[in-house]
């Protein structure tokens, strides 16, 4: 009998897979200090990135999801 996959806590914050598979992480350095940052890095950090290859599948083995 195979054992099943634990879930990484610290990932499982951090992370989301979509239905298509897709990995979706929020940016850093959005919280504080947003003075001297320009508008439209602040934009750019609003909208959730995607994680491509790899450290993709890496991020979906510790969900346990791949």
């Amino acid at each position: 009998m195979k054992r099943k996959m634990k879930v990484k806590k610290s990932v499982s914050k951090r992370f989301k897979v979509t239905k298509r598979g897709k990995v979706i992480f929020s940016h850093q350095y959005k919280g504080h200090l947003k003075l001297h940052k320009s508008k439209s890095r602040l934009r750019r950090q609003k909208e959730p990135g995607v994680l491509k290859g790899r450290f993709a599948l890496k991020i979906k083995k510790m969900l346990a999801k791949a």
